[in-house]
């Protein structure tokens, strides 16, 4: 199950896609990859009072995560995985962006987390 899931998920970068990934689909971890300039995925969804871990890393420059409804702001390097654990207590829609300046296209560097109710 873990290899399909690690398949779906390269399949999504290799496609560019920007669907939402479902928190429990991914085991209660979710990899988020930034380039120039988007994440991938650019949209996740969770599930409120549950602990998720986020596994964030760069492909090229330093970016940042920065979600300020849910107390997100973690460093995503080149090379390096910084994981940030999140438990949402309110139900909804929160809106992140880069927080590093990346470049020309870092105000296109937007990142949606929809919350719902158990």
């Amino acid at each position: 199950m873990k290899h399909l899931l690690h398949l779906g998920l390269a399949l999504s970068l290799v496609l560019g896609g920007s669907h939402a990934v479902n928190a429990q689909d991914a085991s209660k971890r979710i990899e988020i990859h930034a380039k120039r300039f988007s994440f991938s995925p650019a949209e996740i969804t969770l599930t409120k009072g549950q602990t998720v871990t986020l596994a964030l890393t760069s492909d090229d420059v330093p970016h940042s995560l920065l979600v300020e409804g849910l107390h997100i702001n973690a460093a995503m390097n080149k090379g390096k995985v910084t994981e940030v654990q999140v438990t949402p207590d309110t139900v909804g829609d929160f809106h992140g962006k880069c927080g590093k300046f990346c470049g020309s296209g870092h105000g296109s560097m937007l990142f949606v987390v929809h919350v719902v109710g158990n």
